[in-house]
């Protein structure tokens, strides 16, 4: 008789985007998965009890739907049960940058203690925020304190579980991961930390917790170089009237080097990379350590993220007062309506500071929008892209959504007051923006 397989019983806190995604997709493995996520956003785990995701994401309400149907997937603000439910006990809560840039792992604690408070049986509490070196050390003592003080004596072990998740693409990554970084310090933790993603049949990179914490920030490090990089080329390209694009294409094609992450634009944002390079700089810091390339790069990017709105001063002799911009894209990336630290936020910040007006479009990002800047008289939440060019003086463009790939140019010549672009992300082609009389501005490439 063929043994019946043991129930995998998981449980994830924090549901945002990398909480969410981990517990939706480990449901999605099938019938040997019982997963809870858990979460104390009252409104936010109601929303996810009725199918409903809290966030863009592409995939996840269909798999939401299919996996709370099949009973492999649960919902609680009840951090005991969710505590007593698990054998796998993921961490995956926000860890955002303090004033000082380092990561405030407030959150993190907070779920240790109560993984020490209510634990019942032997676990493994996994690490899946991204958390500086030494963090799983904390944890463990955390619980180990909190154990002590109940006086009991129960079996855990710690486990570093990093997340290389893509927003948009998150669901995809999770499924066809390119590789999954597992950091434990003994055998037995490591091998049922590898019996868990089995049905993925992913390639597994083992290491110590210390080094798995610490591949992470090595890798949005790499990551945000790459991008800086290119960008620090784009303003060289200009003075010495090269087209960026050639560049990337004579460089990217070399395998060493690669073409992703190599598009010139208006700087980095989301969730990971801004507070991961100033995590990575602190943590430096605290070691007594310099590190110049890192800090390099976020100065790189935040020259990135004015670059637009430097543009646009120049363009208008110094004086934006009154005037209209038309604003397309609010995310910080396509396929998601995340915004923070998106170059759409520092560009709008700057004009509202100089008393222009902007009317802005986002195919997902306009609630988010309107969540962090609500009523204001210098914000027009527009619901198309034409909208957005009613009587605007300018228009430019943040973020590389396929809908603005492909506009009506003589639409946008005949709309704006001035016919002027300021592409973000060069997303037309120099010469034919010539060819119709408009005057086009974008990074790394002189017509």
């Amino acid at each position: 008789m063929k043994e019946k397989k043991q129930t995998k019983k998981i449980t994830v806190f924090g549901t945002g985007y990398v909480g969410l995604v981990t517990g939706v997709c480990f449901a999605d493995l099938g019938p040997d998965y019982d997963v809870m996520c858990v979460d104390i956003n009252q409104e936010k785990i109601n929303l996810l009890q009725q199918g409903k995701s809290p966030i863009y994401e592409k995939g996840m309400e269909e798999i939401l739907a299919k996996n709370i149907a099949a009973n492999r997937l649960h919902f609680t603000t009840d951090v005991a049960t969710g505590v007593k439910h698990g054998d796998f006990l993921f961490i995956a809560v926000g860890t955002p940058s303090t004033y000082y840039g380092s990561a405030d792992l407030g959150f993190v604690y907070d779920v240790a203690r109560d993984i020490g408070r209510y634990m019942e049986k032997p676990c493994i509490v996994v690490g899946k925020s991204t958390v500086p070196v030494g963090s799983g050390d904390k944890v463990k003592n955390i619980i180990t304190e909190e154990l002590a003080q109940r006086g009991v004596d129960i079996a855990f072990t710690i486990a570093s579980n990093p997340e290389f998740l893509k927003q948009g693409d998150a669901i995809k990554d999770f499924a066809k991961s390119d590789r999954i970084i597992i950091g434990a310090n003994d055998s037995e933790t490591l091998k049922k930390m590898e019996e868990l993603y089995t049905p993925l049949n992913a390639p597994i990179v083992s290491m110590d917790i210390r080094s798995a914490e610490f591949a992470k920030y090595a890798a949005n490090a790499f990551l945000a170089t790459k991008i800086s990089f290119i960008n620090e080329m784009a303003i060289l390209a200009e003075e010495l009237g090269v087209d960026v694009k050639n560049i990337r294409k004579g460089i990217g094609t070399d395998p060493r080097i690669g073409m992703e992450f190599l598009n010139a634009g208006c700087g980095y944002g989301g969730s990971c990379f801004p507070k991961d390079v100033k995590a990575l700089i602190w943590t430096a810091r605290e070691c007594g350590c310099e590190v110049q390339l890192f800090e390099a790069v976020e100065n790189i990017n935040f020259r990135q993220k004015c670059l637009i709105f430097n543009r646009l001063k120049k363009h208008f002799k110094q004086n934006l007062r009154g005037k209209r911009i038309a604003l397309w894209g609010l995310a910080f990336k396509p396929d998601t309506d995340d915004m923070r630290e998106a170059p759409s936020r520092m560009l709008m910040e700057l004009l509202w500071q100089e008393g222009a007006v902007v009317q802005a479009y986002d195919p997902v990002a306009m609630n988010e929008a309107q969540h962090i800047y609500g009523t204001r008289t210098d914000l027009i939440l527009c619901p198309n892209t034409t909208a957005t060019l009613e009587n605007a003086d300018a228009l430019a463009i943040v973020t590389e959504w396929q809908e603005f790939r492909n506009p009506d140019f003589n639409l946008i010549k005949n709309k704006l007051r001035h016919p002027v672009i300021f592409d973000g992300r060069n997303l037309f082609e120099p010469q034919d923006m010539l060819s119709l009389g408009i005057e086009y501005f974008s990074i790394g490439r002189s017509i």
